[in-house]
């Protein structure tokens, strides 16, 4: 990944919920780029017609960081923001933005930051840009796809593309072929179990939610690194809260695709990591990789077998 990403380590006094947020954060921009062109083709089923995929993509995070609206952080916890470079069909350079957030919190001033990404891009880099905002919250009320203002006789509007998580159908997402349906599903399936107060049971809800994701998952006929990629998504986005029912899922998981995998979360946190200068060896990183899982409440073979460190050593972070 391409990430100027602030440090995952947390500080002494970050909350256990605010190093959750983080997490997220970074499995949701891990999975834009790992299926960004799935992510335009779930949005647009006529995308292939439009862009040339064969020409790749790139994610501008240098452009998007000096364009950073209201002077946000542009890797701050409340949202996730991608600048995207591809092609058309007849060779046009576009340019896409993809607003995630995260923590599905409401924002009054989020249309107006919408529209500042576009004039300050236009202003610098003079690229028009198509933009999404993509929304978490599990709360039906539908969100503005627009900043307007108006006075005397002069008025501005600009529009926007919007997806609300909380709005789609299960049963229609679980039988569409594209990979980024799956990932919606995950994303329901976190405030979901949110609401069930007891543990036992929301566990119990979560292993039945995570089986039916896992079971299409494997049926859809999808290429190895699109399942490697969702799977690491639905292993780690929402979590069980006992060892007792990871352990289960696991097992599940090796039943039917006949393999266990460490599904690309060790390489996110040391990528993380060694971008923010603390690279001290290989052993170190992994060392670093195995104490954030911990952190997260991972069971201690998963962490060994993710980062290739010793049980016990893994028992004394």
């Amino acid at each position: 990944m391409q990430e100027n990403l602030t440090q995952i380590t947390a500080q002494p006094q970050d909350s256990p919920r605010k190093r959750i947020r983080r997490k997220d954060d970074l499995l949701w921009k891990g999975i834009l780029e790992d299926v960004f062109e799935d992510f335009l083709c779930f949005m647009h089923p006529d995308a292939n017609k439009i862009f040339d995929f064969n020409k790749g993509f790139e994610f501008l995070d240098k452009e998007l960081e000096q364009v950073s609206p209201l002077g946000e952080d542009l890797f701050s916890s409340k949202v996730v923001d991608k600048l995207v470079k591809l092609y058309t069909i007849d060779g046009k350079e576009e340019w896409i933005l993809l607003h995630v957030e995260v923590q599905g919190k409401y924002q009054k001033n989020f249309s107006e930051r919408m529209y500042t990404y576009n004039y300050r891009i236009w202003d610098k880099h003079h690229k028009p840009i198509t933009a999404y905002a993509i929304f978490t919250d599990p709360f039906k009320v539908e969100r503005s796809n627009r900043y307007e203002r108006k006075f005397l006789g002069t008025r501005l509007l600009y529009e926007f593309n919007t997806y609300k998580i909380s709005n789609q159908n299960d049963e229609q997402l679980l039988s569409s072929n594209n990979p980024f349906a799956l990932v919606v599903l995950i994303a329901k399936a976190a405030f979901k179990i949110s609401r069930i107060v007891n543990k036992g049971e929301r566990d119990r809800s979560l292993l039945t939610i995570k089986q039916a994701i896992l079971k299409a998952l494997h049926n859809k006929g999808f290429k190895m690194d699109k399942i490697k990629h969702v799977m690491n998504f639905l292993r780690h986005y929402v979590r069980f809260e006992t060892e007792e029912f990871n352990n289960i899922f696991e097992q599940e998981v090796e039943q039917i695709t006949g393999r266990t995998e460490t599904m690309g979360i060790e390489e996110l946190l040391l990528d993380r990591a060694t971008k923010q200068g603390v690279e001290q060896g290989i052993t170190q990183g992994r060392i670093e990789v195995a104490r954030e899982l911990k952190k997260e409440g991972l069971s201690v073979d998963f962490i060994a077998k993710t980062t290739k460190i010793a049980v016990k050593k893994i028992k004394t972070l």
